[in-house]
């Protein structure tokens, strides 16, 4: 099916305003100068119980990372914990760009949200931002008693790059002997810096999110070329991706990152994770924050929010 008809206004809209990634002489500096230089459009932060941020050791304890948590309206008492990992291509967006997201989700699935300020590359380059997000799940791990969460149910979440880091934190709870991880929400995750799948050949360009958009985040992230190599930046390139917490994983029709998603789900499937992969037709990289316009990404939000949900059950 063709991009449907309310997507395809968004991707206009979209592109048009997008700086020109990997198609011209433009850094990362210059590239978010331009985002933020955009007129910001007003809404109304989802009410959620409180939203407080702190600064959590990082992974050597020289530096601190900053999050952003959320605690729900209601909640049971307890709550599971969903570390959340913010998309951007591992250079750009931040805890704002996704402030609504997290809102959303942690209301939803009743959970603490802690989102997570990683360093960004090319000034960090790989692994900062995955070993970020590795020392921030560990701290939730050892404080969840501390911030009335429940240490025993901890989920990962993420979006695009955000869901790279993701499965990346998960990899590194199996090999690193913790902490438990109980579900993963990898959301179009980028997951393969080899970029030759058909969903890469099919949807290049036209759809938001494009080949040399693509390229380029990868050009800022990888520090050498072994590292493209390296389980805990491809997480394709893992040879045994058993004793990974379940997963839920969504895909778009007209994203270049498609196949590489739904590939990493049979893949899961295949060394004995309960894994399920739901692809929206119709649909672009980027339309699960756009519940506000897309319903597509209101379904889509519904639908995983109630995975996650499930997935934290008290046994």
């Amino acid at each position: 099916m063709p991009l449907k008809l309310e997507a395809q206004v968004i991707v206009d809209l979209a592109a048009a305003a997008f700086p020109a990634l990997g198609t011209a002489v433009l850094d990362a500096a210059e590239a978010r100068r331009i985002l933020a230089a955009r007129p910001a459009v007003r809404v109304d932060p989802i009410p959620v119980g409180r939203v407080e941020e702190r600064l959590v050791s990082g992974p050597d304890g020289a530096q601190q990372v900053r999050v952003r948590m959320y605690w729900p309206a209601r909640s049971e008492v307890d709550p599971p914990v969903v570390l959340f990992c913010h998309g951007g291509g591992f250079v750009i967006c931040d805890l704002d760009s996704h402030d609504q997201l997290c809102r959303a989700m942690s209301n939803a699935v009743g959970a603490i949200v802690v989102s997570v300020d990683y360093r960004q590359a090319p000034e960090h380059r790989f692994p900062a931002a995955a070993e970020d997000a590795y020392a921030v799940v560990k701290w939730i791990a050892a404080q969840a008693d501390s911030f009335g969460g429940d240490p025993a149910r901890i989920a990962l979440a993420g979006d695009s790059a955000g869901g790279n880091l993701a499965a990346v934190t998960a990899l590194m709870a199996r090999d690193r002997n913790g902490p438990a991880i109980a579900y993963q929400l990898l959301i179009y995750p980028m997951l393969d810096p080899a970029r030759d799948t058909a969903s890469y050949r099919e949807n290049a360009y036209g759809y938001f999110v494009t080949d040399d958009h693509l390229r380029w985040y990868w050009e800022q992230y990888l520090a050498t070329a072994a590292d493209a190599d390296n389980p805990y930046a491809a997480p394709p390139r893992a040879t045994d991706l058993s004793g990974l917490p379940p997963a839920y994983i969504i895909t778009a029709e007209f994203d270049p990152l498609r196949d590489e998603g739904e590939a990493y789900g049979r893949r899961l499937r295949d060394a004995g994770v309960e894994t399920v992969t739901i692809r929206y037709d119709g649909q672009f990289h980027g339309f699960f924050s756009m519940s506000d316009n897309l319903s597509d990404a209101k379904d889509a939000a519904d639908q995983a929010f109630s995975a996650i949900r499930r997935g934290l059950e008290k046994s």
